[in-house]
């Protein structure tokens, strides 16, 4: 059966998250159930990651096996088609060996959140970012997101629902940047790693927001992380300002194929 990679983007709002549930709108079961309006006995897709309720993707990735063989863009277009006006795109796909596994192959998961600052209610990105009404120390922030880089215990800022094996991660990147607007202050968070705990990286924005408000210093973020303890964690902020933005393999799967003459 040949094997598929889809490079994915969705807007989270609509859905209850990525994974399949019964019952429930999911990313997940909305692309599976286009895929089998192709191929009946699709057995499904396996995602490079969840993402929860109200979280975004610009760069999430699946395989799936077809029955048949598929030219990729025509597959492609075909799953667009079905799963139009549903807020779910596929952006490439990419026919590749048996061996690939959108989960296991992945050597990084690249998480991007978004943060705007003004007084004033959003209007065109209400529910793409995390609104605030004050602003932000950049240098605080990027201050204290330093302590959380490199191998730790990450128990004070994984969810009391987790079910990862050990809160044991290497966080590889959290950097912050800051992008001035006429009408306000857009705040980033890039953040990578090659797996993540649950809320993981919502707990770290809003440990960071408190920073760059001024109500943490950056050291305490050092104490928070020490404590190993859920209740040191500063506020989780919401999900609709987090994207999925990129996984990494070894090879990337939809870089183009070279023109050889």
């Amino acid at each position: 059966m040949p094997r598929y990679a889809l490079k994915i983007e969705y807007d989270g709002a609509p859905f209850c998250g990525w994974q399949r549930q019964p019952e429930l709108t999911t990313v997940q079961g909305a692309i599976e159930t286009a895929l089998r309006a192709l191929e009946p006995d699709c057995e499904g897709i396996q995602g490079a990651g969840r993402t929860d309720t109200g979280v975004h993707a610009t760069g999430q990735v699946a395989h799936v096996d077809m029955a048949k063989e598929w030219d990729s863009f025509r597959l492609g277009e075909a799953l667009n088609f079905h799963l139009r006006n549903q807020g779910v795109a596929i952006i490439s796909c990419a026919q590749m060996p048996d061996d690939f596994h959108a989960r296991f192959s992945a050597l990084e998961r690249q998480y991007t959140f978004r943060l705007f600052s003004r007084r004033a209610s959003l209007t065109f990105d209400k529910g793409t970012m995390w609104q605030i009404k004050h602003e932000l120390d950049l240098r605080a922030m990027q201050a204290g997101a330093t302590y959380l880089v490199g191998k730790h215990d990450f128990t004070t800022f994984r969810s009391s629902i987790c079910q990862a094996l050990s809160p044991l991660k290497t966080l590889d990147e959290l950097r912050v940047e800051q992008i001035r607007h006429m009408d306000g202050v857009e705040t980033r968070f890039h953040i990578r790693a090659r797996s993540f705990l649950h809320n993981q990286v919502r707990s770290f924005v809003g440990t960071l927001e408190r920073v760059g408000a001024g109500s943490w210093q950056p050291e305490d973020v050092k104490v928070a992380l020490k404590a190993k303890d859920r209740a040191a964690c500063g506020p989780v902020c919401p999900p609709h300002g987090l994207y999925l933005s990129a996984v990494k393999y070894p090879h990337n799967p939809f870089a183009p194929t070279p023109n050889l003459r």
